[in-house]
């Protein structure tokens, strides 16, 4: 074959660049870490062989890791996979199933086939085969670039916070979600892995979508079972969805029963998906170079200012000159009714004559000025060619208009930058491959940098390249209707447009496998670690670990999105999860460096929090310009997994810097609440609840934390506490015991609060150390819920009232109020529900023995017939009038004191005489604040208001007594008095 001079310096070019890559990955290719001495490279040791494997025969050691050869590049080239972590396990598990070998263990990879090129190979995929050039037309060079640099900016930022995180530590072998969540805690870990997960998901059937659209619409548009010729308008999209949906599902079928039978025939494969992303990047930009010598001939043919679709026609013209005659042409006859001259024919054809333009004028044309703005249009306007008139008649009704060029979707600024920013997802390929890498610390962050640059620029440079070469009514069409049913990009390709046809289909099966070999292993991930329960069941799998279940869901939500059945309103979707997971990432990261976390110490010098700021921006600001509603959505979706794995998930515990936040937040809101006393308006009863425990360590007392929950209804602070008598050190384990006890009963009754237990000699002291010590700085308890004491009356039991004694004068000198319930075991539970009844309550002002001490008793009565006992009306009226007399008697304070003096030896004189038993008890004056009320019948306070069933309560003195009826048999009584 012989080549023009032209062709001659284009092949030297793209030799240049093949061997300028061939140069790049010998670079890399070295890892640095030195190897075992030994002079002998071949041995019969496999392990042995593994240390040397790509290493050239070198005379000094040191030469080993600096020097590789050709042979360790096709070694590793050999070796190449851009599965994820664990694939490659499984496949080994199946291979050497039954056997007995010990499975030999693949060479560790370095920064190039580990992270550089898995991550180029998925960061390059369909949105620049089959979009990027309708981008650049619809939306102007400026515009086109500038939403290329907002999504590369956001990719790079982003890398950059997880390079951070690479380098915190050692990296955890599984992948990004185990790098992220173990970073970033179980909640944001969990909702960022379903985030990643969903994304990943669409990604598959976005490049499925792809894939048929290259397979339907430019290799073999044959195969279309819902015919397209002759339809217009809404049936021609329908039935081009159809076939979308009919193939999308059946090459979804089989992409995951390849990937069910084994990932090995994914692995096999990759290699070549590789090489086809690399010829057709190779392709594009050596037919660029070669549009300055000699552009191509694609010739578009213009009626008036339309854009005319070159199907059924061959001669860009309305007649043509044979044989001295003028003759008519096909074109003619799509528009008149004959083929003859006097035919009538369309009256915007006759109007308008027929111009062929050049649709690939080259680089050096000056196309760039025509392309630099955009060009938005409606759904179904014409693709007309700038600076061409037309002639069209007023009022009349466009005919015929599946022969031009139409607008198939409505154009605007903030829908381009949904469907491309897919392009630029990725990032994460080289991460997932953490436990493969020889220094993951080292290779992810220079590895993923590395592709984003490249990416990079290879996007920004397509963009002009494209507004430079191509015309603006080709740019615009998305299909290449126009330039006889081409892919656009593959006009531009060198040396045939097949090679980027051929090249983005089996990039984007690659990518699609990819995709459905990826998802199923992080749904298995976040599975097995807990965190969500309901998806446990997609933890498990085949023996050799391949996720069954987790693909059969991965299958159902891609068969969703290709359901959809159109690019452009699946890559929206697509957008809004990866953003979603690389807002979080970026969010982490500057949390955790501002608060600075003990934890958190990244050693990539070139990280700051503020570049993870500004990538969190850049990620929050892109999701509501792509779709304000999708990013809603996505922000709920979000939100929800966030809150149902801090409520319901598995409790895990990662030694994450998030929980930094929340140590940050509580120790910010405790300083505020010692600023100052509570307002009124603010107060609510912060309860210490005291709980006795049996010789089984378990609560005596259930119903109590019943009442709790009922009081608190789940606000402000409740601490549940207990006593154990005993040592320290000796009682330790039994401490630990009664606290789980404590903790399992409160998530049974539903009390949200802390649990705490003392130890201590005796149980006096042990219960004042839980009143004093309770709470922590502002967040203290002002209240106290303790029972009545049992068998308070039995000699043999005196210390149990006494206890009780000392605890109403303890939380009277802090004071707290002091709630104590009587028979709370009559009290109903959290899940029992009454149909009738009432709930009683009366302020029972109690006559006290001292000036500073005010005792007010609540009398709380719960039942379903009957109303308060006629007797405790009587005591309160007999109390109130005390009261008023004492208020009418002018005496000094001195005086005042004497007369309660008088009172209390009184009263104490006459418990001596009545209970001589009780001479030896040193109780203080603050013991018993109504003895002058229970001289006669100290045993009466109590027992009146435990309504007994059999009798009937005294009668009132007053007319205006409550009526004394009995209960009714069956019904239960509870009360508790409220001391303030």
């Amino acid at each position: 074959m012989h080549y023009s001079q032209k062709e001659y310096i284009l092949l030297r070019c793209v030799a240049s660049a093949v061997m300028l890559m061939i140069c790049l990955c010998f670079l890399l290719t070295g890892d640095g870490n030195p190897k075992e001495s030994s002079p002998f490279i071949n041995s019969t040791d496999p392990e042995k062989n593994q240390q040397y494997d790509g290493k050239n025969m070198a005379l000094f050691e040191e030469e080993m890791d600096t020097i590789p050869m050709v042979s360790s590049l096709l070694s590793s080239l050999a070796n190449y996979s851009n599965l994820p972590q664990g694939s490659k396990e499984h496949e080994e598990a199946e291979n050497n199933e039954g056997s007995r070998k010990k499975p030999v263990q693949a060479p560790r990879m370095g920064t190039l086939m580990g992270v550089y090129l898995p991550c180029l190979q998925n960061i390059l995929g369909v949105i620049l085969f089959l979009r990027m050039t309708w981008m650049v037309g619809i939306g102007g060079v400026i515009e086109a670039f500038i939403i290329v640099l907002m999504c590369c900016s956001t990719t790079m930022l982003t890398a950059i916070s997880m390079s951070a995180i690479a380098t915190n530590g050692v990296v955890p072998a599984g992948g990004s979600y185990y790098m992220i969540s173990r970073s970033l805690g179980p909640e944001f870990g969990g909702a960022v892995g379903i985030c990643f997960y969903l994304g990943t998901t669409f990604a598959g059937a976005m490049y499925i979508l792809g894939c048929i659209e290259i397979l339907l619409v430019y290799i073999v548009p044959q195969a279309a079972i819902f015919k397209m010729e002759g339809l217009e308008g809404a049936e021609a999209e329908a039935a081009m969805l159809n076939n979308m949906r009919v193939y999308g599902t059946l090459v979804l079928s089989f992409m995951a029963i390849v990937v069910f039978v084994g990932v090995k025939y994914v692995n096999k494969l990759a290699l070549v998906f590789l090489a086809c992303v690399i010829c057709s990047i190779l392709a594009v930009y050596a037919g660029v170079i070669k549009t300055a010598f000699e552009p191509p001939v694609f010739p578009v043919c213009v009626l008036g200012n339309r854009t005319l679709v070159w199907k059924g026609f061959d001669v860009c013209a309305k007649v043509i000159e044979r044989e001295n005659a003028t003759v008519t042409t096909k074109l003619w006859r799509l528009f008149c009714d004959s083929e003859f001259l006097n035919a009538t024919c369309d009256s915007y054809f006759a109007n308008n004559n027929i111009t062929e333009i050049q649709g690939i004028p080259g680089i050096m044309s000056g196309t760039l000025r025509e392309n630099l703005f955009g060009n938005y249009m409606d759904k179904g306007s014409f693709i007309e060619k700038v600076g061409l008139s037309a002639a069209v008649e007023p009022d009349s009704i466009p005919t015929n208009t599946n022969r031009y060029v139409l607008a198939d979707i409505t154009s605007f600024f903030t829908m381009l930058v949904g469907i491309y920013f897919p392009s630029v997802t990725g990032i994460m390929a080289g991460s997932n491959r953490s436990g493969d890498l020889q220094d993951a610390q080292k290779s992810i962050p220079i590895g993923t940098i590395l592709a984003i640059t490249t990416t990079s620029i290879i996007y920004m440079s397509s963009v002009f390249l494209f507004g430079s070469c191509i015309e603006g009514t080709v740019l615009r069409d998305k299909f290449g209707e126009a330039v006889r049913g081409n892919l656009v990009i593959g006009t531009l390709a060198w040396p045939s447009p097949w090679v980027i046809v051929f090249g983005s289909f089996f990039s984007t099966c690659g990518a699609g496998l990819q995709s459905l070999t990826g998802a199923p292993r992080l749904m298995q991930a976040i599975a097995r670690d807990g965190i969500v329960p309901f998806l446990r069941v997609f933890g498990h799998g085949k023996a050799n670990g391949e996720p069954t279940w987790a693909l059969l869901l991965t299958a159902c939500i891609c068969e969703s999105g290709i359901l959809i059945a159109s690019l452009d309103n699946v890559a929206p979707i697509l957008s809004m999860f990866f953003l979603m997971c690389y807002m979080f990432v970026n969010l982490a990261c500057a949390v955790q460096t501002l608060l600075r976390t003990p934890n958190w110490r990244p050693r990539f010098k070139f990280y700051h929090w503020t570049l993870s700021f500004l990538g969190m921006s850049l990620c929050l600001s892109l999701m509501f310009i792509c779709s304000w509603y999708y990013a809603i959505v996505a922000m709920g979706i979000a939100s929800c997994i966030y809150k149902y794995i801090e409520f319901r998930g598995a409790e895990k515990e990662w030694g994450d810097g998030i929980r930094g936040l929340s140590l940050s937040a509580a120790r910010f809101a405790l300083m505020r609440l010692e600023e100052g006393p509570p307002h009124t308006k603010n107060w609510r009863p912060q309860i210490l609840v005291l709980v006795n425990m049996d010789s089984e360590l378990n609560v005596e007392q259930p119903r109590l934390l019943s009442l709790t929950s009922q009081l608190k209804a789940g606000k402000g602070l409740t601490i549940v506490g207990t006593a154990l008598e005993g040592t320290y050190l000796e009682n330790h384990p039994q401490g630990q015991q009664a606290e789980q006890s404590l903790r399992k009963l409160m998530e049974a009754e539903k009390v949200k609060g802390f649990s705490q237990v003392v130890i201590s000699s005796n149980m006096r002291d042990a219960t004042s150390h839980l009143v004093q010590a309770g709470g922590l700085g502002g967040l203290q308890h002002n209240t106290v819920l303790a029972c009545w004491p049992r068998n308070w009356k039995q000699a043999e039991d005196h210390q149990s009232w006494r206890n009780f004694i000392e605890l109403v004068r303890e939380t009277t000198a802090a004071s707290e109020a002091l709630l104590v319930p009587k028979n709370v075991s009559a009290f109903p539970s959290n899940g029992e529900r009454f149909t009738e009844g009432h709930i009683d309550v009366w302020w029972i002002t109690i006559f006290s023995l001292f000036s500073h001490l005010h005792i007010c008793i609540s009398l709380l009565y719960l039942q379903h017939d009957s109303d308060i006992s006629a007797y405790t009306y009587e005591k309160t009226l007999m109390m109130e009038q005390r009261s008023q007399i004492l208020k009418q008697i002018n005496l000094t304070k001195t005086e005042r004191e004497r007369e309660i003096q008088s009172i209390t030896d009184s009263s104490r004189g006459s418990i001596r005489r009545k209970n001589p038993a009780a001479v030896t008890t040193q109780l203080s004056v603050t013991e018993e604040p109504a003895a002058s009320s229970k001289e006669e019948k100290p045993e009466e306070e109590v027992q009146p208001l435990i309504h007994d069933k059999s009798t009937n309560p005294p009668t009132p003195a007053t007319p205006q007594s409550p009526s004394a009826d009995a209960e009714t048999p069956g019904t239960a009584s509870f009360f508790f008095p409220i001391l303030l």
